[in-house]
């Protein structure tokens, strides 16, 4: 054999070879994608209240498919995605209701979870009816919450997470904060009172991301994502109060979800 046919030969069993491993590798891809498992648990903002286009077959849970873990599911394909977050769900509704899907081979969890634990939803009911000094003394009580029992209660649900799902990855999502202060809002709160909910939400959030860190859980903030979407900013992620339906107040868009919580979720799985 020629010198130049002993090249073509070595040139032609090389690239047969590196075909050989890519196609190889692939099937590994396809295989591991094969056997992901998602569980998607916790409350509004992961159920996707306020974006609209709700399965009615998850009654007043209101999930849609225009949540993040919906848009995420949809965008990478895992073998098994369980939906089972719920408009309203504090920690004991979490334990009680959410976990069965969880198992040995479950690789991913994602959660939002302790707003309505610390009172969400009286906070800003208060806020939006009531004086400022009202309003500030009920954040600071949901602030007392969040210091002397909120730790115990997420504990609970995130060892019940570990136990059921051994080696999944968790991603604990935070919240956003609602108001851009000094805004385009004319009406309405008070700046004293935007502030001291903003606040709140940053309090919240310290105490989330410390107990998802001791129990060796990825704390995903989304505070960030939303900065210039917040009310009052012109360009809002979140709804304000809405009378027409009021449950979908201060709760993010559809926007909110693709544009806010999905990047961020992206980002730690």
């Amino acid at each position: 054999m020629s010198k130049r046919m002993s090249r073509f030969a070595a040139l032609t069993s090389s690239l047969l070879l590196a075909a050989g491993a890519a196609l190889f590798g692939a099937g590994q891809a396809s295989a591991a994608q094969a056997d992901f498992g998602y569980v998607a648990l916790g409350d509004s903002y992961s159920s996707g209240v306020g974006a609209g286009n709700y399965d009615s077959s998850s009654g007043n849970c209101k999930r849609t498919t225009r949540a993040y873990p919906a848009l995420w599911a949809a965008a990478h394909s895992p073998q098994t995605f369980s939906f089972t977050a719920c408009s309203g769900a504090r920690t004991g509704d979490v334990l009680s209701g959410q976990l069965g899907p969880l198992n040995s081979g479950t690789d991913l969890v994602s959660i939002t979870i302790g707003g309505n634990d610390a009172g969400f939803s009286d906070v800003m009911t208060t806020c939006v009816l009531q004086s400022e000094s009202t309003c500030v003394n009920r954040v600071n009580e949901a602030k007392r919450y969040v210091d002397t029992t909120l730790p115990g209660q997420l504990d609970q649900v995130y060892d019940a997470i570990r136990g059921r799902a051994p080696s999944a990855k968790v991603v604990v999502l935070g919240y956003p904060r609602f108001y851009k202060l000094n805004g385009t809002c004319v009406a309405g709160l008070t700046e004293g009172e935007r502030s001291a909910i903003n606040g709140a939400s940053d309090y919240l959030n310290a105490a989330i991301a410390k107990r998802a860190a001791d129990h060796g859980y990825t704390f995903a903030p989304v505070a960030g994502a939303f900065t210039g979407h917040e009310i009052c900013s012109g360009s809002a992620w979140l709804h304000s109060v809405n009378w027409t339906n009021i449950g979908e107040s201060y709760h993010p868009t559809a926007a909110g979800q693709s544009g806010g919580y999905l990047p961020v979720f992206s980002g730690k799985v």
